[in-house]
């Protein structure tokens, strides 16, 4: 019997027997190549998904619309989420909870000044407003909205701790005399969002008309102030009646 010839190369395997070198598995359908177009096609429908939340509604958009609206396969959209209860909950995690983060600290900030905190507030829901197209309208009908999907998820994730906190602040100013007593503590917090955000939500209603299309988040901010510093009195009616208070910010929202 004839024997290999030392250091002769073992003799090649059949094609297609099990020995045979494996190619690299296909990539799943709709998998995005590399990881920084992985990262960016997931921010991408991250961002179509707001803005079809903010105008359709969470539960009238499904994944399959949102795959659609951004131009790829459902199963790209399935790739990234499996469900939209998880894409809802990627949302919270990573859009809106840096969004209460720049609401937070506004009270620790002055607390022995409510007209400097709640002027504070509204310059900060105009600001994220204007810097995110996205969040007026959904924040409108997803979150003060009775039923909203999505302040039912919030209220499971956070509960009402910054809600209390903020009314307890509110009262405390009012039995130190340093804010109004006439208001209502349960309704200011709400007030704010009424003079910031609802003009932002509904700008595309508005803007249109001659009359109010220079209306801007600067604008919508000055007259928040105005409104929370001063009242809808003018100034001379303010000071006979011992209100002075100081004057709103031309420059707010800047």
């Amino acid at each position: 019997m004839k024997t290999k010839p030392a250091g002769s190369p073992a003799a090649e395997p059949a094609s297609g027997s099990a020995s045979a070198a494996t190619p690299h598995a296909a990539r799943r359908p709709g998998r995005p190549s590399g990881a920084a177009a992985g990262a960016g096609q997931r921010a991408r429908l991250i961002d179509v998904a707001l803005a079809l939340f903010a105008r359709q509604g969470i539960v009238d958009t499904t994944l399959g619309a949102i795959a659609r609206e951004a131009g790829v396969t459902p199963a790209m959209v399935h790739y990234y989420f499996n469900t939209r209860d998880q894409l809802i909950d990627v949302l919270i995690d990573e859009r809106f909870v840096p969004l209460r983060e720049a609401l937070g600290g506004v009270f620790d900030a002055h607390p022995d000044d409510p007209v400097a905190a709640l002027t504070d507030l509204a310059l900060r829901f105009v600001k994220l407003g204007d810097e995110h197209p996205w969040f007026p309208p959904l924040w409108v009908r997803e979150v003060i909205s009775e039923g909203g999907l999505l302040r039912q998820r919030m209220h499971e994730r956070f509960g009402n701790a910054q809600q209390q906190a903020t009314l307890a602040n509110i009262e405390r100013w009012q039995k130190e005399g340093k804010l109004n007593l006439a208001l209502e503590p349960s309704l200011v917090f709400v007030s704010l969002l009424g003079l910031t955000v609802l003009p932002l939500a509904t700008s595309q209603l508005w803007r249109n008309d001659p009359a109010r299309r220079r209306i801007g988040a600067r604008e919508i901010a000055r007259h928040a102030v105005a409104m929370i510093t001063q009242g809808v009195a003018p100034a001379a009616a303010r000071d006979e009646r011992g209100g002075g208070g100081q004057a709103a910010p031309r420059d707010a929202g800047r």
